[in-house]
Parts: structure tokens; sequence; C-alpha cells
């Protein structure tokens, strides 16, 4: 039997030594482990709040400020890699935030596992690995079947939004979203972006660059 292709590689990189004191110590409080059962976000949360998905939050800086903007909404986030966990979760503790968890396991284990059908409010993909190599083309995460798995767990009108910055794997999310029969585009193709998505450092330097931004941004039926 084959592995399951991944869509990430698991690059840890260097912890820092803030980033290593918040994972022994914030970890246990704001993070949940992974586990083959369906869990009650509400329960986790302490509230019946709309809850927003974030897969591959990256170093958190998006997430920690969509997060303390939006106090109403609970965020999940999910990423693999201990340098950005670390980091977004001396964020959480900088920020004093309460609703923000953290799984840091592979995503397509997470949807398929633990979350509810019909349990998000949203789902942020926000600069996800575009692997530019045609031959890496099967390990982007966003594919047809990924996104139907998705859009289960996504509420009616709920919506899910992804931004990248490398133009052939916008137009293939486009078309992977537009074909999916339970979503419905919010623009007649790529979306401006939405106040509530930050320009991180990254994304800035590239526009200074004369580099472009695509968001995506649909709504379930």
């Amino acid at each position: 039997m084959q592995p399951a292709i991944r869509s990430f590689v698991l690059r840890q990189g260097r912890l820092s030594n803030a980033q290593r004191r918040a994972c022994e110590t914030l970890l246990p409080q704001f993070g949940i482990p992974f586990q083959a059962n369906i869990i009650d976000l509400n329960d986790i949360f302490g509230r019946d709040a709309p809850k927003i998905l974030e897969i591959g939050f990256g170093m958190g800086g998006s997430t920690a400020a969509i997060a303390h903007a939006n106090p109403q909404n609970d965020y999940l986030g999910i990423e693999v890699h201990m340098p950005g966990v670390g980091s977004l979760l001396n964020q959480i503790n900088e920020l004093q935030l309460t609703n923000v968890r953290i799984i840091q396991h592979d995503a397509v284990e997470v949807i398929q596992y633990m979350l509810l059908p019909e349990c998000l409010q949203g789902i942020h993909i926000f600069f996800p690995d575009p692997w530019p190599k045609a031959r890496h083309h099967k390990r982007r995460l966003i594919q047809a079947d990924f996104v139907g798995r998705l859009c289960s767990r996504l509420k009616p009108e709920g919506y899910i939004h992804i931004a990248t910055d490398w133009q052939d794997y916008a137009t293939h999310i486009l078309q992977v979203l537009q074909q999916e029969p339970t979503l419905q585009n919010t623009a007649e193709n790529f979306a401006l972006r939405p106040e509530y998505r930050p320009i991180t450092k990254f994304e800035n330097r590239g526009i200074q660059l004369g580099h472009s931004v695509w968001d995506m941004i649909f709504l379930k039926k």
C-alpha cells in the first residue's frame, strides 16, 4: 500500500528559545492533540460562536491579527511546523487571545477525523505551498477531493477564502472552486482582498516589487 501524498514537507527549521518555551508552556493550554475522533469545538472554546478554520498559518501573524480584531469569532489553526506553532503561541500570549486554538498535524487528517459536518463558518488558506514544478503539482493542497471535503465541514452560507501569489496556482484554484457544485463565487473571477485579511510583510515586499496576489472567496450554497 503506497503512503498517502502529503501537501507539505516537514521542514522544522530552527526553534528560537522563545518559540521553544512557548511550545513547552503554552501548547498544553492552547493546543489540541490530534485524535481520530470527532471533537466538540464549542466545548473546547467554551462558547457557541462562529468557528473559522485556518490551514497552514505559517508564523501566525495573520491568524493572531484576525483573531484579535474579531473577538466574536473562534479560530482553529492547523500548522505542522514547530517554529510557526511557537510563534503563534507567543502572539496569543502577548495579545491575551482566548479565541485561538492550534492543532499541529496534517490538515487532511484533522478534517477527515476530527471535525463534524457543517461545524465551520469559514475556512482560510493563505499562501499555500505552490509546488511550482510540474512534477510536484500533485502535492498541491487545493484539489477537487480536498475542496469537497472542506465544503462538507462548512455551514450553509459559510465561506472559503484562499489567497496565493502564484498566478498559475491561482488559475488552478479558481477552476477547482468553480467546479465544486456546493460553492458559489462572490466575485466574477478573483475577489478584492477583504479588509479582514492583513497584508503580511512578505506580501508587502512582493507588492512593492510588482508582484500580484489573487484572492478567491466562495460561499457555500
